[in-house]
């Protein structure tokens, strides 16, 4: 869902010059996520997902062309590019075309395992504020108990009940009019933890059981960095919410001092956290508590603290919260788990996701479809079944640190609030949404986009544009279907944004441009979510030139490796219970930008950034923009044609 920092691997050339190196992980780890029971309907379909294609190497060619002239600085910059392109097209390219074909006959996806390591597995900076991304949740349900204990447990019930209809395959299919998507990375979503690799490659491990019927398992809850273990299942039956609140006021109330916060270690740097891994299961007492986190169903993280404001709330999901030098929240957390429910002393919660096998719209489900559930009277909150025995309480599983572990967890320490400190995030809301940006004909999504473009032209002024911007489109229509990036730089949007503050345009030219611009985004967001975007395909080109091959040219040309530096990395996604959501930017220079735009009466922005970057600005701008493209179609009417 979101834009994936390429590792190193990527520039790497063939495919057997990285793999011997991975020999600490089972080259098949991905078969060991079992998916549900037989006669599922969420797998329903998954034999019948046609294969990501490998489009037209003459297509991609011509797009490529197309998307690089708003990239280049100048005429003399294009048509250098443009002759590289077609010398590629003239030379190695239809070889390597013909490559892909073959990987693609005989793979079941033929991009899987490059884009599992290349955009996520191999990147080795901390996935916190880098990869991770939240969720903020609205408020507790006015007819619920209203602590924290008690909310943290309607969402271990909610959560649990969704994982139990998961491995029942009763979780219905997710698709479009036109077809089912592909559901693979469910199996990721509980019972699993990612593993940092000591090669410079991560996995991630299932430890979910063929045949679950989901009526057994546990959690882990986190409480002033201490772990605790709580059975969430217990003689085949989830508990109720009543029982999962005592047990987790057991865990607030015999939690009153602070314990050593290895949690942070997992948001460190990957290869330091490898090593500092290895050094933790040297104790057999740890690895153990190690097995029981990776297995854990997922993660409520107790928090301290009360967040009050949309930037606080944003900021201490992101990263945590930090205080006296300690990165508080981050030790709080282990952030290599798919799935992490947050909840503060004040009862504001939400949600930490790991990226690198999952993308954001599973986890948007799990979270809505559970705050849905918990917001109807109707919920099952179970209950105790008579005659049974007593739940026994909660285990605290607390670790023997080294001494080499606790200089680990300073320096981790250190790292984190150096990162925390390096980032700042700004938040908006326009005062319309949908509904009016639908009177006007128009894309709710491409008009977002458009005010990004604008709102980014205005920030950096006449500087040249350092790169691209990209927005993530889903491909599960095919099988093991992820992501393709649409470039959302067109010559189109660039005559639009212009004419915005062209004082010689009129608003019926403004009007016209901006038409064609959101006719175009509305296209390329088609073209990708059919598989037939540029950048998917020029990597796998990439990754078949063999070693001993010369590297075309065209890889080195400045305007290429321009068009996809994403200074400006978007994504969107929508459910009606987030006020927050978010993650960081992609590049040193750049920004990350999360927008949704399903409310009836906002649009809601997320900036962030480095602080050296105009962060304010930028955000001053999206405020701008939106006001500006409302007032120029309140002044001449609607478009001619509904998108």
């Amino acid at each position: 869902m979101f834009p994936a920092r390429l590792s190193k691997y990527l520039s790497k050339k063939p495919l057997n010059t990285i793999m011997h190196i991975s020999h600490q992980r089972n080259t098949h780890w991905k078969t060991f996520a079992p998916s549900a029971l037989p006669g599922s309907e969420t797998f329903a379909a998954q034999s019948s997902l046609p294969k990501l294609p490998v489009p037209e190497l003459s297509g991609t060619l011509s797009y490529l062309k197309e998307s690089l002239k708003p990239i280049a600085w100048n005429e003399a910059e294009y048509r250098a590019v443009v002759s590289k392109i077609d010398e590629f097209g003239a030379g190695i390219g239809p070889e390597l075309q013909k490559r892909l074909l073959k990987r693609q006959a005989e793979t079941d996806h033929w991009l899987e395992r490059w884009w599992d390591d290349g955009a996520y597995l191999g990147y080795r900076e901390s996935v916190v504020v880098n990869v991770s991304y939240y969720y903020g949740f609205d408020d507790h349900p006015s007819h619920l108990r209203q602590t924290p204990a008690a909310r943290a447990a309607a969402l271990a019930r909610g959560a649990m009940l969704f994982r139990k209809k998961l491995k029942q395959g009763q979780i219905t299919p997710e698709g479009t009019r036109e077809g089912p998507f592909c559901m693979d990375t469910y199996r990721w979503m509980f019972d699993c933890c990612r593993i940092p690799g000591s090669d410079g490659l991560d996995w991630s491990k299932s430890l979910a059981v063929e045949g679950d019927t989901g009526d057994s398992g546990h959690i882990i809850v986190m409480r002033r960095n201490r772990i605790w273990r709580i059975d969430a299942a217990v003689n085949g039956r989830i508990l109720s919410t009543d029982e999962l609140e005592s047990q987790i006021k057991y865990i607030y109330e015999n939690t009153t001092q602070s314990y050593p916060g290895v949690g942070i270690l997992t948001a460190s740097n990957r290869d330091v956290w490898a090593k500092d891994y290895a050094e933790l299961v040297t104790s057999e007492h740890n690895s153990d508590i190690l097995d029981t986190i990776h297995s854990s169903a997922f993660i409520i993280c107790l928090e301290e603290g009360a967040p009050s404001s949309p930037e606080q709330n944003s900021r201490v999901l992101w990263h945590g919260h930090f205080s006296n030098g300690q990165a508080v929240g981050l030790q709080n957390r282990w952030v290599d788990k798919p799935c992490q429910f947050i909840v503060y002393d004040n009862m504001y919660a939400g949600f930490m996701g790991e990226h690198s096998i999952m993308d954001g719209t599973p986890t948007v489900r799990l979270c809505d479809e559970v705050l849905d559930a918990l917001a109807s009277p109707s919920f099952d909150h179970g209950v105790k079944l008579s005659g049974q025995p007593a739940i026994l309480p909660p285990t605290p599983l607390d670790w023997k640190i080294s001494a080499a572990t606790a200089q680990a967890i300073m320096t981790a320490n250190a790292a984190a609030l150096d990162l925390i400190n390096s980032q700042v995030l700004s938040y908006y809301l326009t005062p319309y949404g949908k509904d009016e940006i639908k009177k006007f004909g128009v894309s709710p999504d491409s008009w977002a986009q458009m005010i990004i473009q604008l709102a980014y032209r205005r920030t950096i002024g006449n500087e040249n544009r350092k790169g691209g911007t990209y927005e993530a489109a889903t491909t599960r229509k095919f099988y093991k279907g992820r992501t393709e990036a649409i470039r959302v730089v067109t010559s189109e949007s660039d005559a639009w944004v212009k004419s915005m503050d062209n004082p010689n345009a009129s608003n019926a030219t403004r009007k016209e441009l901006f038409d064609l611009a959101t006719k175009k985004h509305v296209a390329l967001a088609k073209l990708c979510g059919a598989g037939q975007g540029i950048d998917r395909h020029i990597l796998g080109l990439k990754k078949l030139l063999a070693e001993s091959e010369e590297t075309p040219a065209l890889f080195s040309d400045p305007v290429f490796t321009r068009s996809s530096y994403w200074v400006l990395s978007t994504s969107a996604i929508f459910s009606k219970h987030f006020n927050a959501y978010g993650w960081g930017e992609v590049v040193p220079d750049g920004f990350g930008v999360a927008y949704m735009t399903g409310h009836n009466d906002r649009l809601q922005y997320t900036i962030t950034s480095r602080k050296e970057m105009p962060n304010s600005k930028f955000i001053n701008e999206i405020a701008s923009a939106a006001r500006d493209l409302y007032n120029l179609h309140k002044t001449v009417g609607t478009s001619k044609s509904k998108l």
